[in-house]
């Protein structure tokens, strides 16, 4: 028997409560882990709301990604006691999720705990911090470098945006970090910021179709017209990752910054990530990020606490990283 946390529909309404199972409800894989953290990132808000047809069947167990320890394994590429990581493949969406004591998956959705990573650190991380190296590597694959000019991070004060911001300040970067919370602009300097930009700068739409260059690149988090306005300010030959839509799923902009500046749109797809990339864009986070950082990131919460924080992240109040002791 194991606590998990589980949703579930009535008359399209979502509700949670904490519920003990049997291992017979785990869903098939070769697999079986048991979990001591998990996280919650925007798209666990979304799923814990009932919100963007994520889940596709319920009773459902939330949380998109988990760290734990081998149980029981089928595969001889993971034995009893290997530490590892779950994330993306749809894992908390369509397969039961990491909001729970006990957790089985394919093999094949298995990462190993990359080194000097503990458990607590792989989920500080999570698909937050996954999602950011993954849009600094594709930046610095598009040419970006460190140099004199900025570059930004959109909704900055969040999981991904904090990450960013710390991981290209780390590697050498001159980072400006975008947010609408005045009271955080602390946070985000001992964080590496060297630039504050308001958010209201940015998510009105730009006053022509190519203002001046600024930006020598830009992790962005928010989507909606802040992207489009974004582009408009890209520097020559730049990029933009985007990786989230906490602002707006549909943006407007025109032509002209491709053509004249010919800067790029990059997607960040987290989920579909083929498993060996996988392993190195988490060994990348392990080695590049300063690991010191994270604890000043990170907010330790238990299941019981997920309805509230799950609406927190939703409208824009939670800072850095939520981490979810399962087992406390």
């Amino acid at each position: 028997m194991f606590t998990a946390l589980v949703i579930d529909e009535t008359d399209g309404k979502v509700t949670s409560s904490l519920q003990t199972l049997s291992e017979d409800r785990l869903p098939a894989g070769e697999v079986t882990i048991e979990a001591y953290y998990s996280t919650l990132n925007y798209k666990d808000g979304m799923v814990l709301n009932g919100l963007g047809k994520l889940v596709r069947s319920y009773p459902h167990v939330p949380g998109v990604d988990v760290a734990g320890i081998v149980r029981d394994s089928s595969d001889s590429r993971f034995l009893p006691g290997d530490e590892v990581v779950v994330g993306g493949y749809r894992f908390g969406e369509v397969c039961w999720g990491g909001y729970s004591q006990l957790v089985r998956v394919p093999a094949d959705w298995i990462v190993k705990l990359p080194s000097p990573l503990n458990l607590f650190q792989a989920m500080a991380f999570g698909t937050a911090g996954f999602s950011a190296m993954m849009a600094v590597d594709a930046l610095q694959d598009h040419g970006l470098t460190p140099s004199e000019n900025e570059v930004l991070v959109t909704g900055a004060v969040g999981g991904v945006g904090s990450i960013a911001v710390a991981l290209l300040a780390a590697l050498g970067f001159k980072v400006a970090a975008s947010t609408g919370r005045p009271e955080e602009h602390d946070y985000l300097r001992s964080l590496g910021a060297t630039a504050i930009i308001a958010r209201s700068e940015l998510e009105i739409p730009a006053s022509k179709p190519l203002e001046r260059e600024r930006w020598s690149g830009c992790v962005d988090n928010v989507g909606g017209s802040t992207l489009g306005h974004v582009l408009s300010q890209l520097r020559t030959g730049a990029s933009i990752a985007s990786v989230g839509l906490a602002g707006g799923s549909s943006f407007t902009a025109n032509v002209m910054p491709f053509l004249l500046r010919g800067v790029n749109i990059l997607g960040i797809d987290s989920v579909s990530l083929d498993i060996k990339k996988r392993a190195k864009v988490w060994q990348r986070l392990a080695d590049a990020f300063p690991l010191g950082l994270l604890e000043s990131m990170a907010t330790e919460v238990g299941l019981g606490d997920l309805e509230r924080f799950g609406k927190e992240i939703l409208e824009g109040k939670v800072k850095g990283r939520i981490v979810v002791n399962v087992r406390g």
